[in-house]
């Protein structure tokens, strides 16, 4: 920040937070200084042509991180640039690619961006340099048939995403012999982001780039950029098979920014409708002075004792769960709630863009981003019909013309309030934004300082502020910043050789280029092993030169195993294509009367026809929302590795999981009381996947004092707390993990917790559990004790995605329950500190 410049988060801050009420909600406020740049000389071997053209767009040297990167890669060493966000990473690999095709016009350079926006915000960028020897263009699905074969001949830089890799390039390489032959680097931005499945899905996507190119015998360097993380070397290596480089201290100059973590306020009771039954409030906060909690109701009498086949669960990604959007996250049984994190961040959005300041509100969900946009534009259209206009979504599923046009607005500065999903949180050049609202934990470290960094990239001051969902994960966090400001940033989680990823690429690559044994080496130790499977399903021969693929059509593979073809979403009277839904989530939030919200209009879906995957709506204004219910079975498939204590088990293996959507629930817009349910006849779901669980004896259920008939509450709220408080200790969120509970389990024979991973083959978040199982169940027993509220509550053991209805939950026995197995998994409490 310039010197005597005046420090715009304290502005912010102190514009925003005039009412004393709102102050009341601000849990912590941390005050991130403000730091210095420190440059490096241009490298000699840099184009001076380059130089010049990086002088006039006002950069007058490298920072020392760019410098280095750039001099790893132009000495033909693959490197990672693990820097903050806003720390000028791109110049680190645009130095060396650009000189590289400046200086050879037989070379060539390619771009991979997880997003298409992120992948035309950089040719914007290389273009706007105006360099003649660099002919640089995008390849994904939205650029023209009619272009493509110009680009596959002539383009020297192609900047393209993972998807179109997959699917585009490696499948055809032979017409893109010519750029293959001359490619000298690989950029892969934003690597952070390919995590869990997905992340092992890139890695051996770009194994078998390096295979083609191989091919055509070339050796590419890869240039890594990501945000900052704990251990970028060894997730940059797993990623590419390759030894790499490694650059984190960051040199660039930094303005101060104020974090400030806010818990919305209480609200006032909701009474429940005549058929639910009576609960106790639930003021839900942690270690806040607030309002105190009225005298409970008497509690109601649990279920008795199930087996699996009634099993309470919480839905694993694709499942939906709906706070009312105008108000307060919706507390079943009555009591006190907290207002919703979308309300408020729609509040705030609108006060920020009335004083001018320009903001970036992150959701979680795509619905949540047309809800904050459109409740805020209301707002705004009270004080100015204008000011209403500068506000708009951003999201996934938009069509390419509105996101480009989205895009240009919120760089022209004619938008001031964007409320967006995680679409926005990497790095498209977005200057001179003053304030981040982050609705929610984004499940990661990274996430989180991602989204913050979208603020101040003008290097002044900037204000970010994280409001707490009514969730496990995010009371804990609002009230112990230290597990936010005093962590270490989270390593990237993958597993190459997982064989339900490993397989699908070895086939690809086997379509490719006949497999030889050289190529085991480059998929890794389970290789050959698959490979031999694949024979025995006939899916690949063994020939004497080598594996090669059996069928006359091209393998396929999901890469982000969204489990097929996105659902299209067709306006009926028009025929007109309103946007997209991954398969994965269409059966909750397309099915047959769901409500979907599109750029502030509502649609009502009328027919959901499976076999096109098309959801055909019509505009409407029904007056409420949908939240789609679900029946989840899990069955044990092996066992991989178990710790038994006396009366406890805990065990790490496969799984089966079969779910169902069988109906959805109606409510009103306003206050989220319930209006109906109807029922809805959809095909199951299967997923094989990896799963921790554990399990205790009757004997500890009775020292534990829980009747027969309190289990399946108990266990089914220890389940949704154990989940809300597992991304604390693997990179995940709430929604890349589901569960199940049971007070009998058929393969067990015990009551029984199960939460897997909501990936095929798993993603390495259930075996982060296992081995932190002593720890990551003493934050879960710990964050229900906390809990001010009697019988539970969103912020405890409530769960927004949970597919029976959050019920039944009894929070005083899964806390004796936890208090039990922690007296066998980790009595001294040696594994109580978070893991970084």
């Amino acid at each position: 920040m310039p010197e005597g410049a005046p420090d715009r988060g304290a502005v912010i801050f102190d514009q925003l937070f005039a009412r004393a009420r709102r102050r009341r909600c601000v849990t912590h406020v941390e005050y991130v200084p403000a730091r210095a740049g420190m440059r490096a000389p241009w490298p000699a071997w840099v184009d001076p042509v380059l130089i010049a053209r990086l002088r006039a767009a006002g950069i007058d040297a490298p920072w020392i991180h760019q410098a280095l990167a750039a001099e790893h890669a132009h000495s033909g060493r693959s490197v990672v640039l693990a820097t903050g966000t806003a720390s000028g990473k791109s110049l680190g690999y645009l130095m060396p690619v650009l000189s590289g095709l400046l200086a050879g016009p037989s070379a060539r350079a390619l771009y991979l961006a997880p997003t298409k926006a992120l992948a035309n915000d950089q040719l914007r960028a290389v273009r706007a340099l105006n360099l003649t020897g660099v002919r640089a263009a995008t390849y994904d699905g939205d650029t023209p048939a009619s272009e493509r074969d110009w680009v596959r001949a002539h383009a020297t830089f192609v900047l393209t995403n993972p998807d179109m890799l997959n699917h585009g390039v490696l499948p055809y390489h032979r017409r893109w012999s010519v750029f293959l032959r001359g490619l000298r680097y690989v950029v892969v931005d934003e690597c952070h982001g390919y995590r869990g499945v997905f992340g092992s899905h890139i890695a051996h996507v770009l194994r078998r780039l390096r295979r083609v190119a191989a091919r055509y015998g070339s050796m590419p360097v890869f240039v890594l950029a990501s945000a900052t993380v704990s251990g970028p070397g060894r997730s940059a290596g797993l990623l590419t098979g390759l030894d790499v480089e490694v650059v984190e201290d960051d040199a660039s100059p930094r303005g101060a920014t104020r974090f400030v973590l806010y818990e919305p306020p209480l609200t006032d009771p909701w009474q429940p409708p005549a058929s639910s039954r009576p609960g106790p409030p639930c003021p839900a906060a942690l270690q806040l002075a607030g309002p105190e909690a009225s005298a409970p109701s008497p509690a109601a009498p649990m279920p008795a004792r199930q087996p699996a086949v009634s099993a309470v669960l919480e839905s694993a990604p694709g499942g939906t769960g709906l706070a009312g959007p105008g108000g307060s996250s919706i507390n079943d049984h009555g009591g006190q709630v907290r207002r919703s994190a979308s309300a408020e961040a729609a509040d705030l959005l609108v006060d920020l863009v009335i004083d001018g300041v320009r903001t970036l509100a992150f959701v979680r969900s795509r619905r949540a981003a047309e809800a904050v946009a459109q409740s805020a534009r209301r707002a705004l259209s009270d004080v100015s019909e204008e000011l209403a206009k500068r506000v708009a979504a951003y999201r996934a599923g938009y069509l390419p013309e509105e996101r480009r046009e989205l895009e240009a607005d919120l760089r022209s500065g004619r938008l001031l309030g964007v409320a967006a999903t995680n679409a926005l949180e990497l790095g498209v050049d977005v200057t001179g934004l003053d304030a981040a609202i982050i609705t929610g934990y984004p499940g990661t470290l990274a996430s989180l300082w991602q989204q913050a960094g979208r603020a101040g990239r003008d290097g002044q001051g900037a204000f970010v502020i994280m409001i707490a969902r009514d969730d496990p994960l995010d009371t804990y966090l609002v009230h112990h910043q230290e597990a936010l400001f005093g962590r270490p940033v989270e390593a990237t989680v993958l597993d190459p050789d997982n064989p339900y990823v490993l397989g699908p690429h070895l086939e690809c690559a086997a379509a490719e280029l006949p497999l030889t044994e050289a190529d085991f080496d480059l998929f890794g130790p389970a290789a050959r092993v698959t490979v031999d499977d694949l024979v025995r399903r006939g899916r690949l021969r063994r020939r004497p030169t080598g594996w090669y693929w059996t069928h006359q059509h091209r393998p396929n593979v999901d890469i982000r195993g969204i489990g097929g073809p996105p659902v299209r979403i067709v306006e009926a009277s028009t025929g007109r294509l309103l946007g997209t839904v991954d398969a994965a989530a269409s059966h909750a939030t397309v099915h047959r009367g769901a409500v979907y919200l599109h750029q502030g209009s509502f649609y009502v879906v009328t027919e959901f026809d499976l076999d096109v995957a098309v959801a055909f709506v019509e505009a409407g204004t029904p007056g409420w929302t949908t939240s789609a219910r679900d029946v989840t079975n899990i069955t044990v498939m092996d066992v991989a590795r178990s710790r038994r204590v006396d009366e406890v088990e805990l065990h790490l293996g496969m799984v089966e999981v079969s779910s169902r959507v069988v109906g959805y629930q109606r409510r009103q817009v306003v206050t989220g009381q319930v209006l109906g349910e109807e029922p809805l006849d959809l095909p199951p779901r299967h997923l094989r996947t990896r799963a921790v669980w554990y399990t205790v004896t009757d004997d500890l259920l009775a020292e534990a004092e829980i009747d027969e008939d309190d289990v399946p509450g108990a266990v089914h709220a220890a389940e949704h707390a154990a989940i809300g408080i597992l991304p604390l200790f693997a990179t995940c969120d709430r929604w890349d993990i589901g569960g199940v509970s049971t007070a009998l389990h058929p393969d067990t024979g015990r009551a029984t917790v199960f939460v897997y991973d909501g990936h095929p083959g798993g993603a390495g978040f259930a075996e982060r559990g296992f081995l932190h199982g002593g720890p990551w169940l003493r934050a879960t027993r710990d964050v229900i004790a906390a809990c001010e509220c009697v019988a539970g509550c969103p912020s405890c053991v409530y769960s927004p995605k949970c597919g029976n209805g959050n019920e039944p939950l009894d929070k005083p026995a899964s806390h004796r329950l936890l208090a039990a197995v922690l007296r066998r998994l980790d009595p001294t409490g040696a594994g109580q500190d978070t893991p970084s």
